[in-house]
């Protein structure tokens, strides 16, 4: 049975993804994203799960940072998690008993009308997570009345669902990525996803520009771009970059390569089935057997061909 180590305590978001990525797993919470990720390069555990970006909230940027410079890790799986906010109250609460609501403050951003229709009064307070949150109402001496989080801390810390779907946006969802020490990617399954981060060699006209270009030449459609600040000064940054396609398609592969020539680094984080199953839309003489023809046609020019 593999140990997946994911961001806890029992109750998370992310206790609720590990399940469905690997259900029959052994879980390892960890206090924060850095421990989670350091199980998995250690050995402690044989992967990790933790959370990439939300869907109103944006980035996680210590994911972010951490697979940019941490020891490296293969994102391996995604999941794209829907965000169901529930008020949990110890039993025989009601509504009109809660004066202190503790949460996270991810929680509270996404949770603001209820709040204010249904709390006005209420005193909100910022929690490490949501699942502490509910362990702390939890407890009978709990200066909070409720919490704010997922169903499953209720399930965890025997506490009651006074409220559900309490989110501003029915919509909002999580991307949560599966990752294991480096070795060969999943195969390719025709709806893939590959992640990567590039830096650049300096800083001059265009140099995003060209960056940007190796992708469009190939046909290549980026689904996420994020800057991130290299810690060397002000306006010195590296990017994150997911791409439509598997590193096994010489497109893809291509576009690495040039990136490869014209960066300084280029840390490849993964290529994996996407969660949304969708296949990329392959414009003319971008697919598998143009670049195989193409790559046939200048072998013979140079071997004196016509």
């Amino acid at each position: 049975m593999p140990k997946i180590a994911y961001l806890g305590p029992q109750g998370t978001f992310c206790e609720a993804a590990l399940r469905i990525l690997a259900p029959d797993a052994e879980r390892l919470p960890c206090a924060n994203v850095t421990a989670a990720l350091d199980a998995a390069r250690s050995g402690e555990a044989d992967g990790a799960v933790v959370p990439l970006e939300n869907s109103v909230e944006g980035a996680i940027t210590v994911t972010l940072d951490e697979l940019a410079w941490g020891d490296p890790l293969l994102i391996t799986a995604e999941l794209l998690l829907p965000v169901e906010f529930s008020l949990l109250v110890r039993p025989g609460t009601e509504m009109t008993h809660i004066k202190r609501v503790y949460t996270h403050p991810a929680a509270i951003t996404q949770c603001r009308n209820f709040l204010a229709r249904e709390l006005p009064d209420a005193v909100v307070v910022a929690a490490p997570s949501t699942a502490a949150a509910a362990l702390e109402v939890s407890m009978e001496d709990s200066p909070y009345d409720a919490a704010i989080g997922p169903a499953i801390a209720g399930e965890h810390y025997g506490l009651d669902e006074l409220a559900a779907r309490m989110g501003d946006r029915d919509d909002t969802v999580t991307r949560f990525v599966q990752v294991a020490r480096p070795g060969p990617p999943p195969v390719p399954t025709g709806a893939d996803r590959t992640s990567l981060v590039a830096f650049l060699r300096d800083d001059h006209p265009g140099a995003l520009l060209e960056m940007l270009s190796e992708f469009a030449v190939r046909g290549v459609n980026l689904t996420r771009i994020e800057s991130r600040p290299t810690g060397d000064g002000i306006g010195r940054y590296f990017f994150h970059f997911d791409a439509e396609g598997h590193v096994a398609e010489a497109r893809v592969g291509e576009a690495l390569s040039g990136l490869h020539r014209l960066c300084a680094e280029v840390r490849f984080l993964g290529s994996y089935p996407r969660a949304d199953r969708v296949s990329p839309q392959l414009k003319h003489g971008t697919s598998e057997s143009d670049f195989t023809e193409a790559s046939g046609w200048i072998d013979k020019i140079r071997t004196g061909g016509m």
